[in-house]
């Protein structure tokens, strides 16, 4: 490394998008199948780096507690490109201590070659370091990143000296996401099918499963509890569940602190009723992601709400159904309060910049070699590649957009099987918008009875719940100043009270602990926090509107 200052903050955990196979497509009109050499990357200028023309290794490290990366050649497509690209990567885990991890890599001097991280003041830290190489000249010598990223996206990415170090993961130009709320059918139709749509109709059904089934739990909100915060936008219109996760909204063009947010309120006053009456998992705040599944798996849940819904519920719905054939779960429109507009509820949030971004280190001895593997992974060659396999395995052909057309052997695998390639673990410069354009197109080609679970529940659903957080990105201070210290103090007093609050005996002791709260935090100084936010998203929407 060459920068002299030590990185020592601590990286926010943020969803990476697990995505899946998908379904069949319209055969005709199909032009001739990729041959699988890497065309999209030879469209680079005289000089670049060619892939499959001479071997490279590059080590890759993903700064994330739970992630853990898959062995290089492991899975059906990473072979492929280790065989057909002559690329190979050499993973290095975080160990569930990804802070300390990366901060030990930092102080001997012994960065991997490139990381997948959080967008924002950690990779600030880094390039202020001088442990970033600037990708802008590789921007404009390889084809992919500039063609679907966009010059919009592009000029978010920028860093203050005006260039670009970051290169997206799962960037989109449409809405996507994976949160929300699910139930399972088989109870609910036990139960009579009540109408599912309001707060009232809600509580109700928890109440009238508990009486049915001790053994059942009515309302799973998730590890740390975090389906209650997507349950807040069904509280008011336009209220999106980033405001929740920011602990501020936006009012008369600034932030204030999200305890001043009626609708906020609402939604603990709710959350914190249920658990006390024994609707809610009472283990919220202490359970891990494995016992969420776990109780997927085995059909103990009634109701679910919560992030990555569409991936839980269809792999809890795989495990499940391999036990009980009559197991079923359905995405269902978000929960809302009554009289609030449904169509105007958003637990789902997007932006063009994606889930988070690779970074190559100054440490690489071939960085350009790691950006033009980079950009044919992002390109349509590469998505198709690494998201639906190689051709050959699961499709033979695609059609005039691009998008695989499934074989055989796609209908005669199961899910399961095919979640067991773990194509999706592979992608770290996923390309959303044509992932999620062909996996749209592909799924509604389908009788509904052979759709992906999660494919289909978020075309009928997620998606259609989504906002767009572009004008929210790169909004927080760098952690050793003085707005990033307040910023950590108020987080955890918030984590603190969030779960008094949910614990309250009484709705009086849920409104006290929020004010006391709003007091603690405004102690610590959260209106200048406040109002640095507030700049840096005017900012945001002068470069949105072209300023």
């Amino acid at each position: 490394m060459k920068g002299k200052k030590l990185f020592t903050g601590l990286l926010s955990v943020a969803l990476v998008s697990s995505m899946v196979l998908a379904g069949c497509a319209d055969k005709n009109n199909k032009p001739a199948a990729s041959q699988g050499t890497g065309a999209d990357n030879k469209k680079a200028e005289s000089g670049g780096f060619v892939l499959g023309e001479k071997p490279t290794t590059f080590s890759y490290y993903v700064n994330y507690d739970w992630w853990t990366t898959e062995p290089w050649g492991a899975s059906p497509n990473s072979k492929w490109v280790q065989d057909n690209l002559k690329i190979t990567v050499e993973p290095i885990q975080s160990g569930g201590a990804a802070a300390q991890k990366l901060s030990t890599m930092i102080a001997s001097n012994e960065l991997p070659d490139a990381i997948m991280m959080d967008r924002g003041p950690d990779v600030e830290r880094l390039r202020q370091a001088g442990a970033l190489v600037p990708l802008d000249d590789y921007i404009e010598k390889y084809p992919n990143l500039r063609k679907w990223a966009g010059e919009e996206t592009l000029n978010m990415l920028r860093s203050s000296d005006g260039k670009i170090y970051q290169f997206p993961n799962w960037y989109t130009a449409a809405p996507t996401g994976n949160d929300g709320w699910f139930i399972n059918t088989k109870i609910y139709k036990e139960l009579g099918s009540p109408k599912l749509e309001t707060t009232d109709d809600l509580y109700a059904y928890l109440k009238q499963v508990k009486a049915a089934h001790s053994d059942i739990i009515p309302l799973e909100v998730g590890r740390g509890a975090q389906g209650v915060e997507v349950m807040f936008p069904g509280f008011a219109e336009d209220s999106p569940s980033v405001y929740s996760y920011m602990k501020a909204y936006p009012k008369d063009n600034k932030f204030v602190t999200i305890y001043d947010n009626e609708a906020w309120k609402e939604n603990m006053l709710f959350a914190s009723k249920m658990f006390r009456e024994g609707l809610i998992t009472q283990d919220a705040m202490t359970q891990k992601e494995d016992q969420v599944k776990e109780k997927l798996a085995t059909g103990r849940i009634a109701v679910f709400v919560g992030g990555n819904a569409t991936n839980l519920g269809r792999e809890g719905l795989n495990t499940w159904k391999a036990s009980d054939p009559t197991a079923g779960y359905e995405m269902i429109w978000p929960i809302v309060k009554p009289g609030v507009d449904k169509d105007k509820v958003y637990p789902n949030g997007y932006n063009s910049l994606g889930w988070n971004v690779n970074v190559i280190t100054t440490n690489a001895k071939n960085p350009e070699a790691i950006f033009a593997y980079l950009d044919w992974l992002t390109g349509e060659e590469g998505t198709r590649i690494m998201f639906f396999g190689p051709k050959g395995l699961y499709w033979d052909d695609y059609d005039s957009d691009g998008a695989p057309i499934p074989n055989d052997k796609w209908f005669s695998t199961s899910q399961e099987q095919k979640d067991k390639d773990k194509l999706e673990a592979y992608v770290w410069a996923g390309n959303a918008t044509f992932v999620d354009t062909s996996k749209t197109k592909i799924e509604q080609a389908l009788p509904e009875d052979q759709r992906n679970w999660g494919a289909a529940a978020q075309v009928a659903v997620a998606w259609r719940t989504s906002y767009n957080n572009t004008q929210f990105n790169n909004i927080d201070p760098a952690p050793d100043s003085e707005e990033g210290i307040i910023s950590q103090q108020v987080g955890d007093i918030h984590a603190e009270y969030f779960g008094k609050m949910l614990f309250a005996k009484s709705d009086d002791e849920v409104l006290s602990l929020i004010e006391k709260a709003k007091s603690e935090t405004n102690k610590l100084g959260f209106e200048k926090l406040l109002a640095y936010k507030t700049t840096k998203w005017q900012e945001n929407l002068a470069l949105i509107n072209g300023k």
